[in-house]
């Protein structure tokens, strides 16, 4: 089941290179989250998604975190475990480059 959901991104960054002889490469995205209230719980965490290939960085590197974007996941589950998959991102706004008109 695919899913738009509103989301503020907290913080991002991208990996790629080899260790131990496998080669490794991935956008991290770290998406806040609301942590269910209890008697001794509260506020916001963020969750980290992979966001496909590090290539995908150059997508969101003139955004400052936090930023507001519209995150397309995927739930999907073994028969056992559901998971959430982020598929796409989004940013709402154009980032601001310095020099230029606002």
């Amino acid at each position: 089941m695919q899913f738009k959901s509103d989301v503020v991104v907290t913080a991002y960054k991208a990996s790629k290179g080899e260790m131990n002889g496998k080669p490794y490469d991935s956008t991290k995205v770290y998406i806040e989250t609301g942590l269910q209230a209890g008697e001794r719980s509260k506020g916001i965490i963020a969750t980290e998604y992979t966001w496909g290939l590090s290539s995908n960085y150059e997508v969101i590197e003139k955004f400052d975190p936090p930023f507001k974007a519209v995150a397309v996941m995927q739930q999907v589950s073994n028969g056992r475990d559901v998971k959430t998959i982020l598929v796409d991102l989004i940013p709402e706004k154009l980032p601001v480059v310095q020099g230029l008109p606002k």
